[in-house]
């Protein structure tokens, strides 16, 4: 399942008078008091609006959103955000030894949902909102709509796989040029094919196929965005390892993660189109 962080709340008059730094500082002061007092809904909405400031954000920032993540249950995302904040600042972060034992946690979490053990508490109160696979996508196109064929369903993720290759340099994107990685999908004999092609270090390329078999797995996509390697990962439904490398826009990657979601119920409903 593809997941963000609330965003139904909007920055306030008077927040837009300050200039970004401090804005920024403000909201991390916001965020630290939400997750002491453990308001998690509060947390993940002042965490949603620092991730649309412009500006350098503190190391704590990922520790935070690697925590209101791990409460909202989607793991790949904490764990993401975890993962950078230690590389990051290394044994001398401030929250370093909460980090490790936080994805100690959620690596027990994982193992206990995938053998259909939940985790979190019956009446916890969600924290942040989770994108299921359906809903629209950027250009307004419906995705997972009754009407959606699985070859539209296809080529929408083709266009999207077009605009959102990974590139190694992410600055040299031209009009026409090639990523580094692209993938095509396809759909054959209940499976969907993605065809991978990807620069070599010595030149040319490679081409791979990766099969997806859709029955028996799960529809609800997971995915992350991750700035220390410049990329979004969409995750495999089968054991939640990373399987498909985009460039980092986490727009593209949500919306990606939502048709792949609805491709996946499409070809697992009986009788469905073509």
């Amino acid at each position: 399942m593809g997941l963000a962080l609330a965003g139904s709340l909007l920055v306030s008059g008077s927040a837009l008078a300050l200039p970004a730094e401090h804005e920024i500082q403000r909201l991390m002061l916001a965020v630290e008091e939400s997750v002491e007092a453990e308001r998690w809904r509060d947390a993940a909405e002042y965490l949603n609006r620092l991730q649309q400031l412009e500006g350098q954000k503190p190391p704590e920032y990922l520790y935070y959103r690697g925590q209101v993540m791990a409460r909202s249950e989607h793991y790949n995302e904490a764990m993401s955000a975890l993962e950078n904040y230690v590389a990051g600042t290394g044994a001398d972060g401030k929250y370093y030894t909460e980090s490790l034992k936080l994805i100690t946690t959620i690596e027990q979490a994982r193992s206990g949902q995938a053998s259909g053990r939940g985790t979190a508490e019956a009446d916890q109160e969600p924290v942040a909102e989770i994108v299921l696979a359906n809903g629209a996508g950027q250009d307004g196109e419906t995705v997972a709509g009754s009407d959606a064929s699985r070859q539209s369903l296809v080529r929408r993720m083709n266009r999207i796989f077009d605009r959102a290759g990974w590139r190694r340099n992410p600055r040299l994107i031209r009009e026409g040029s090639t990523p580094d990685v692209h993938y095509q999908a396809s759909v054959h004999n209940g499976e969907i094919q993605f065809r991978e092609s990807r620069n070599q270090e010595g030149g040319g390329r490679k081409l791979t196929t990766l099969l997806l078999p859709v029955y028996g797995i799960s529809p609800m996509i997971e995915w992350s965005c991750e700035n220390a390697t410049e990329s979004c990962w969409i995750y495999d439904p089968r054991d939640g390892s990373r399987f498909l490398r985009l460039g980092n826009d986490r727009d593209q990657a949500e919306v990606l993660a939502n048709t792949l979601g609805s491709l996946i119920r499409k070809m697992q409903a009986p009788n469905s189109g073509s």
